[in-house]
């Protein structure tokens, strides 16, 4: 089996025997793949330095089995990588799709998504621009799972979403109506201009309601904190312990 120049990316690297590296990698046709990059370690390899995360990659590889030869690496199209604390939010990405998604089992809308969202991360913008594209992402990577969350019906009487009615919305089932924030026991009080939004594929604020922004990114990440969980299991992900980590400092 023999590939060649599929566009890539770096999800994690680790060392492997005495100057190789096992490589996971996120290929726009082929999927989640694990490669060995023989000799990568080496000072004279002449993959020194290509093989880096949120980077788009033309990679060859070839054998058969589970993981197989890298042959080849070259640099696609050029564009800064993130850094500072957006650096954080693209090692975020990368630890969910490492957990999500299973190996070969190709999703190249997912990955068109995951190359917009790093080239966003990669350029200058507000917190808020970023936090939008990360949970669109998350929403989408959700439905490509086969997980899509129900974002435009209540879910036992499928009548249409309302936007000024409270939901509760229940992990694996959707959203119902709800009277009071105290009967919500097993889910998250959520508005429904907040899932019409979802479900209308954007959440800039240019695009949405103005005046329930805030409230609406809120009710986003939490919405999608706990929807993620059930299929994330306990372990934690090291990128928001990291995250949490940096905060503490930054208070002292």
């Amino acid at each position: 089996m023999r590939q060649s120049l599929q566009a890539s990316y770096i999800l994690h690297s680790r060392p492997y025997r005495n100057t190789s590296k096992l490589v996971d990698i996120f290929s726009r046709e082929q999927g989640r793949r694990v490669l060995v990059a023989r000799g990568a370690r080496q000072q004279n390899s002449r993959l020194q330095g290509q093989l880096l995360p949120f980077i788009p990659l033309l990679l060859s590889w070839q054998g058969n089995g589970e993981v197989q030869t890298l042959t080849a690496a070259e640099t696609g199209t050029q564009f800064a990588s993130p850094n500072g604390q957006k650096l954080l939010t693209a090692f975020y990405l990368n630890e969910l799709l490492l957990r999500l998604l299973a190996r070969d089992d190709p999703h190249p809308a997912l990955y068109d998504a995951y190359a917009q969202i790093l080239q966003q991360l990669s350029e200058s913008g507000d917190g808020q621009t970023e936090e939008a594209g990360l949970r669109m992402f998350e929403c989408f990577l959700l439905q490509e799972l086969g997980y899509g969350l129900v974002l435009d019906h209540e879910a036992n009487s499928g009548e249409a979403i309302q936007a000024d009615q409270i939901y509760c919305y229940q992990p694996e089932y959707g959203p119902l109506k709800l009277e009071f924030k105290r009967d919500c026991e097993n889910g998250l009080p959520v508005h429904g201009y907040t899932l019409l939004t979802l479900q209308q594929g954007s959440l800039r604020a240019a695009d949405t309601h103005t005046e329930h922004y805030d409230l609406i990114l809120r009710e986003a990440k939490t919405l999608m904190r706990i929807n993620l969980a059930g299929h994330l299991g306990p372990k934690p992900l090291h990128s928001r312990e990291l995250y949490i980590q940096q905060k503490q400092l930054l208070r002292h």
